[in-house]
């Protein structure tokens, strides 16, 4: 398991406090933004980085991360961009967990042995492939391993008892569990739902768990802290990269992320 996710997590049990996990598109609004809003995500109550590499078809992504991505591969981002953003980011940041979050084709493409042996050169932590479920996953998950790179999984809403088995075998650093059903941005959350969904996980599962999907606003984002040992938050943050403009965008973003920091804490 990565030393930063578990160093993070156990940083916050101690402080009795939970993990704020912003998403962002790499390459959005450009290539030359993503580094600079990856500090500002930290400035601003960051625990857990999610950095989302470009893709053509996504399949979990609604329309608002599907554009970032669009416009990230406009402007030439692939995933070699990608980690050379993660090394320039921890020239300045050697402390705060960067989780990869995509889809299995770019990294086929590369290589597990070079993707996962490269991840490690520049300080990626974990490894979210939303298209390559557990049964799928046993290759890569060991070079994942053999370069101390966590495979993240998710779950939702729909899984069963004997997934959530698999998973908790094979999961390291934290499990995401997607809230609602649907893509990224879609819906209104269930907060009963997931209150009544979270003792079935922690059955089976002991890393922590992340809830994301669906959380849109500071009052979100408090509410579901209470369910869960980490916030997730995507689309929100994506949207309000999108609605800036590039002179302004990593100081709206900063906002927005303190708001949320501000709310969780109260939880």
């Amino acid at each position: 398991m990565s030393k930063r996710i578990q160093a993070a997590f156990d940083r916050l049990k101690q402080q009795q406090r939970k993990a704020l996990i912003p998403f962002i598109t790499a390459g959005d609004p450009t290539p030359a933004a993503t580094v600079p809003l990856l500090h500002a995500l930290v400035e601003a109550g960051a625990d857990v980085l999610e950095l989302g590499v470009p893709f053509s078809d996504p399949m979990a992504d609604g329309p608002t991360i599907q554009r970032a991505s669009e416009r990230a591969l406009r402007l030439g981002v692939s995933l070699r961009s990608v980690l050379a953003m993660v090394a320039e980011f921890r020239k300045q940041d050697t402390i705060t967990p960067v989780v990869l979050m995509g889809y299995g084709n770019p990294i086929e493409a590369m290589g597990w042995d070079v993707f996962a042996k490269r991840c490690a050169e520049v300080g990626v932590d974990g490894v979210l492939t939303v298209d390559f479920p557990p049964e799928e996953s046993h290759d890569a998950f060991e070079h994942l391993q053999r370069h101390n790179i966590a495979p993240i999984f998710l779950l939702a809403p729909t899984t069963n008892e004997a997934r959530i088995e698999q998973v908790a075998k094979l999961a390291r650093g934290y499990v995401y569990y997607v809230s609602l059903k649907g893509v990224t941005g879609s819906g209104s959350i269930d907060l009963s739902a997931i209150e009544e969904k979270m003792p079935q996980l922690r059955k089976h599962i002991a890393l922590p768990i992340g809830v994301g999907f669906g959380i849109r606003d500071a009052a979100t984002a408090k509410a579901v802290a209470k369910l869960c040992d980490g916030v997730v938050v995507g689309s929100r943050i994506v949207q309000e990269i999108e609605d800036s403009g590039v002179q302004n965008v990593v100081e709206n973003v900063g906002k927005l992320v303190k708001e949320l920091r501000q709310a969780i804490d109260k939880a």
